[in-house]
């Protein structure tokens, strides 16, 4: 016998424990070497855990829904053994029974976190769902599909509700979903924290994108959005006000001389605040990249520790899902926060003229310990000005 163990993988510092998923594989049954076994849930991310080695699960240690901790032994390997072969199950059969016709064979449960979330909501089994992804693995657009499919015609399972039929249902938290609601009552419990407002014409840009959109795909192979030049416009404001750009620890401030801006984004687990390193020395495109990349891989649960770690200044878009005006909520340990809106045609006034103009509301919110609100309006005001003449950012004024 030869035992090799499965171990929780490495955890962040800022990580102390997680929790596991569900085991793809049960004891006695063969496993081929980086396979994954077992999902385990942390309170940022989904890691995937593959098998270190070939052989036979010999034993579960820790079983689903478990709290463990980095490099915890979850499961042992025998790569010296081979399963059973099949054909001794069916000998434990009554030998009366009747022939029947073979079963197909099984799919793969082998699902995405994201797909895996899916499927658990609508109470189907992933090993009923036929995987296009690689080896078969079940993505989010097969957990959809099998989603929106119609149920065949079985006997309805009884779904408890009050005598007032007047159902609920009670879930736990995932751990993101906790952690979450963890940090925002931090934040507001810790944090002095203020709003300020502006507007902000979005005709400049727009102009910009009609005008060079197609070149700017072509030429990059990515979409020309608006959050890049959001994230430009923070950047050049915090170059300005470097304290809207820092943040506290106990009794100090510490001025960061770098810009690593997280721009928020949702996964099916919730929200996600992955972070673009260096923001300072990227080009519009390769923000664009870095976003479109986050956003593929916020949806299968796929962004790593470190993408969701640290960061100096975040950007949260509420717009995309057609939100006005709001006051976002730091994160800490930053001490700013960007909030930005739905683009809306409105009318206002340009000299002594009413006219049409695509408007956007602007909402920074700030911790007034350390920032006074004259920065924090004139850091404002600079990511608008930047905004309305986007030359500014290429001549650095």
């Amino acid at each position: 016998m030869a035992i090799t163990e499965v171990l929780v993988p490495q955890l962040s510092e800022s990580i102390s424990e997680a929790t596991l998923l569900n085991w793809k594989k049960q004891p006695g049954e063969a496993v081929e070497a980086d396979e994954i076994l077992i999902e385990v849930e942390t309170d940022k991310v989904v890691l995937e855990v593959p098998a270190p080695a070939s052989g036979v699960l010999s034993e579960i240690v820790k079983g689903d829904g478990s709290t463990v901790t980095s490099g915890e032994v979850l499961a042992r390997i025998d790569t010296a053994a081979k399963a059973a072969p099949a054909a001794a199950k069916v000998e434990a059969a009554p030998a009366a029974a009747a022939p029947v016709a073979a079963a197909p064979a099984a799919k793969s449960s082998a699902a995405s976190p994201a797909a895996g979330k899916i499927l658990s909501e609508k109470g189907i089994d992933p090993a009923t769902v036929e995987g296009t992804g690689r080896a078969g693995r079940v993505t989010k657009g097969d957990a959809l599909n099998a989603a929106a499919a119609p149920a065949p015609a079985t006997p309805a399972a009884p779904v408890p509700v009050s005598l007032d039929g007047r159902p609920e249902q009670r879930v736990p938290m995932s751990r993101l979903r906790a952690r979450v609601a963890e940090r925002l009552i931090q934040s507001q419990t810790e944090n002095a924290i203020l709003t300020t407002f502006n507007e902000v014409n979005m005709q400049a840009i727009m102009d910009l994108r009609k005008k060079y959109k197609e070149a700017f795909e072509k030429e990059h192979g990515v979409k020309l959005g608006f959050t890049s030049f959001f994230v430009k416009a923070a950047v050049a404001a915090l170059k300005r006000y470097p304290v809207v750009n820092a943040s506290v620890d106990g009794k100090d401030i510490i001025y960061h001389g770098y810009f690593d801006i997280g721009v928020a984004v949702g996964s099916p687990r919730g929200l996600v605040v992955p972070i673009l390193r260096n923001a300072d020395q990227l080009s519009l495109a390769d923000i664009e990249k870095q976003i479109a990349d986050f956003g593929r891989r916020a949806q299968d649960g796929k962004l790593t520790l470190d993408e969701l770690t640290g960061g100096t200044f975040s950007i949260s878009n509420g717009g995309v899902f057609g939100s006005m005006l709001s006051t976002p909520i730091i994160n800490p340990p930053q001490s700013a926060i960007l909030g930005i809106h739905a683009t809306k045609d409105r009318p206002v006034a340009e000299n002594g003229q009413v006219v049409i103009r695509p408007m956007n509301y602007l909402a920074l919110s700030y911790d007034h310990r350390i920032i006074d609100g004259r920065e924090a309006v004139l850091a404002l005001v600079a990511m608008k000005e930047a905004l309305e003449d986007p030359q500014r950012l290429l001549l650095s004024v």
